[in-house]
């Protein structure tokens, strides 16, 4: 953190294809999901959980952003 530089270990992804259902012939019907390394995943988590609480604290965001306020619910409370 302190270098300001990502680690190339986490810039690397094993990119898998998950079924979501329907006909397995239909490209639509699969997403992608990249796997990273669990470091990675964590810092991300950080990350996004401070982003979400200065944006809430800060009032930019309004009702209509539920989903962001349900997250800051379940994690704050």
């Amino acid at each position: 953190m302190n270098s300001n530089a990502i680690p190339d270990d986490w810039k690397n992804a094993i990119v898998v294809t998950i079924y979501k259902g329907g006909a397995r012939s239909v490209v639509v019907k699969y997403r992608p999901v990249g796997l990273t390394s669990v470091v990675c995943n964590q810092m991300d988590e950080v990350t996004v959980g401070y982003v979400r609480l200065v944006w809430i604290m800060s009032g930019w965001l309004y009702e209509g952003h539920h989903d962001f306020r349900t997250w800051y619910r379940a994690k704050v409370k």
